[in-house]
């Protein structure tokens, strides 16, 4: 049968058998004597020390009525270490019946760290458990706290759900350090010489300051002996302060523009790879890639299109880079500056990219150089007193169109697998035949390097059309080439009638007619769903009576508000 004893430890109570209690006892006492060479903080190791294997014997005790063992002793002495191990004293602790071993592998846990903090510490605190540099997590933190606060939401909740390291073993858990004794004794050493040093800066100061103020008083006393008092001290105290207020607010004011810059650059970067790998991915994503579309001199270039998109991540992002780079070394003196090697090579890279750009540029520019065109005639069978009907329509299977309209945009389509450019810049326009002959032209205009080459580029435009018996359906679009796509091209439709012979412009044609000329001078977009008559020069309307009327009106109150 074993006596039990109570006893308090680190603020708990335990019920330990006689001969477990000795041996604790016995453990504790040689490491006492093992500090006794040097008693600096003794108490404070001792008492941290306590605290540590009671923690590890709650860890152990399931139930409040169990008994701490030999065993459970033992336990705790592998863990914590021999104190031989780490200081040699007069009398030390070791059993001959077994030996430790104290290569405990500690377990990294997440506290905040109360010793380095703006705040409230989390930043410095997850930076030890990632084992990373504190102003990364900072810089995060500041990052997702932009775009909707989320940083900042997130940095409240870590702050009041992790625990401060306030112990010892807290702080040797936090950086992932075994919690024994010679990293206890180390830690609040390390921690008594920091507050050594601290408590002899300011002795050094206040005594710097007792020997300035008894010089001055010296100063001042001599000056009112000798009748020769100093004007200035007064207006130098004054500048001196002032001074120190500048200094300050442009210190802060430079942390605050180094935190734009970290912000700015650190957007563009993403944003420049993001761009990058969609510019180049679309295609095989199988996403829409109407709103996106290569810079102009990206599609007839003889330099890659990825070869340029690599080329323009790197002519915009090295800039940015190093803006970044400056933005951390206005945060933090810690961030060093990158090497002569990595420098020349950044600066090779982006010459090499600017020069990349510049070829391409001004191959585009040739490109662009000369306006070509080509035209072609096409027969109608009208005569005096016919009516010619024109319509206009839009393959839906290419593009859909809700409202169909003229419009220069270009815009990426496949045809049968090939990339090809759509556009609506199609103009129709109506005029007197210069014999009693009927028919229409297609002038279709490009750009290109010379006349030849532009107009080889017109003759590639893709434009049909349809004469059903007096009908002529036009097509709204027409599609090119698509290294063409930024060519500036069009289709100009110009139908010659003969004197009275009439047109009929369909509700289609409406956004498409293009300064058409005629005796009432109604407006393109008014010509629809009429007819016209080609009289001895220009078409007159036959039924745009009201139109005319309505017309005539807004001009006569035009003329009497002018009035």
């Amino acid at each position: 049968m074993n006596k039990t004893i109570n006893i308090n430890l680190g603020g708990f109570f335990f019920h330990i058998d006689e001969t477990a209690y000795q041996k604790l006892k016995k453990y504790l006492e040689s490491i006492a004597k093992s500090l006794s060479d040097d008693p600096q903080g003794k108490n404070e190791i001792i008492a941290d020390i306590e605290a540590r294997i009671s923690e590890l014997l709650s860890e152990k005790i399931t139930d409040s009525r169990q008994v701490v063992n030999d065993q459970d002793i033992d336990d705790i002495i592998k863990i914590m270490g021999q104190p031989e191990d780490y200081a040699d004293g007069d009398e030390t602790f070791k059993e001959t019946n077994f030996s430790y071993q104290t290569n405990y592998n500690a377990t990294k846990k997440l506290f905040r760290d109360g010793e380095d903090k703006m705040l409230g510490g989390v930043a410095s605190g997850m930076a030890h458990y990632l084992n990373i540099d504190t102003i990364w997590i900072r810089l995060a933190f500041i990052f997702f706290a932009i775009p909707g606060g989320f940083g900042f939401i997130t940095y409240i909740l870590l702050w009041v759900l992790l625990p401060e390291a306030k112990t010892t073993a807290e702080k040797l858990q936090m950086e992932g350090t075994p919690v024994n004794i010679d990293n206890i004794e180390r830690k609040i050493r390390e921690e008594f010489n920091n507050v050594s040093e601290n408590l002899k800066d300011v002795a050094n100061k206040a005594s710097d300051k007792l020997k300035e103020g008894a010089n001055e008083i010296s100063e001042k006393f001599n000056s009112a002996f000798s009748g020769k008092q100093k004007k200035n001290n007064g207006f130098q105290e004054i500048l001196d302060v002032i001074v120190s207020i500048i200094q300050t607010f442009f210190k802060v004011i430079g942390k605050i523009i180094g935190v734009f810059f970290i912000i700015i650059a650190a957007s563009v970067i993403i944003s420049l790879i993001i761009g990058g790998f969609s510019i180049g991915s679309l295609e095989w994503l199988n996403v829409d890639g109407n709103f996106l579309h290569y810079p102009p001199f990206f599609y007839d270039s003889v330099i890659p299109s990825w070869l340029l998109t690599t080329f323009g991540l790197f002519l915009i992002g090295i800039p940015f880079l190093l803006l970044f780079i400056l933005g951390l070394r206005m945060l933090s003196s810690n961030i060093k500056n990158i090497g002569k090697a990595a420098s020349l090579t950044l600066l090779g890279i982006w010459i090499v990219s600017l020069l990349g750009m510049i070829f391409a540029g001004l191959d585009f520019a040739t490109s662009y150089a000369q306006n070509g065109e080509i035209t072609e005639k096409n027969q109608l069978q009208i005569i005096a007193n016919d009516t010619l009907f024109v319509k206009l329509k839009n393959d839906e299977t290419i593009l859909f169109r809700h409202n169909l309209r003229r419009s220069s945009q270009k815009e990426e389509v496949f045809i049968n697998g090939k990339k090809m450019a759509y556009s609506n810049y199609v103009k129709v326009d109506v005029q007197k035949s210069t014999s009693e002959e009927s028919y229409f032209t297609i002038t279709k205009s490009s750009r290109g390097k010379n006349k030849m080459n532009a107009k080889s580029n017109a003759k590639e435009i893709q434009y049909h059309f349809t004469i059903d018996n007096n009908t002529l359906i036009l097509d709204a679009f027409y599609l090119s080439d698509i290294k063409n796509i930024w060519k500036d091209e069009t289709i100009e439709v110009t139908i010659y009638l003969p004197e009275k012979a009439t047109v009929f412009f369909d509700e289609s044609a409406k956004n498409f007619l293009y300064d058409v000329k005629n005796v009432d001078e109604i407006y393109d977009t008014d010509m629809a769903n009429h007819h016209f008559i080609m009289t001895n020069s220009t078409l007159k309307c036959t039924d745009c009576a009201s139109l005319l009327e309505g017309k005539n009106e807004d001009s006569l109150n035009t003329n009497e508000t002018s009035m």
